[in-house]
């Protein structure tokens, strides 16, 4: 679950006085659909998530959650031989 997701997105809705059914029909959904995310009980995949970040004119940064500034996680490689650091790059490129 992404964290504050369902919150924003019920926040966002409800600032351009929109209903559930509206924003189902804009983007392709149903109505239930949107109620499950806005409870938590699923999210959305990325292009319902661009979707609904444009019609609630909105990054999908801000619904993710993710501030500017938030540090990036890093991995020490320093222990790690060039074999092991290539494929562990190999793996990363993969996802």
């Amino acid at each position: 679950m992404i964290k504050g997701l369902a919150s924003k997105l019920k926040k966002k809705r409800q600032e351009l006085n929109l209903s559930r059914k509206m924003v189902a029909e804009n983007i392709g959904v149903s109505a239930s659909v949107i109620a499950d995310y806005e409870s938590g009980y699923g999210e959305p995949s990325l292009k319902v998530l661009m979707k609904l970040a444009t019609l609630y004119k909105c990054s999908t940064d801000y619904l993710l959650g993710i501030e500017k500034g938030t540090p990036t996680q890093t991995i020490d490689v320093s222990a790690l031989t060039p074999d092991q650091i290539q494929a562990l790059q190999s793996l990363i490129d993969t996802m």
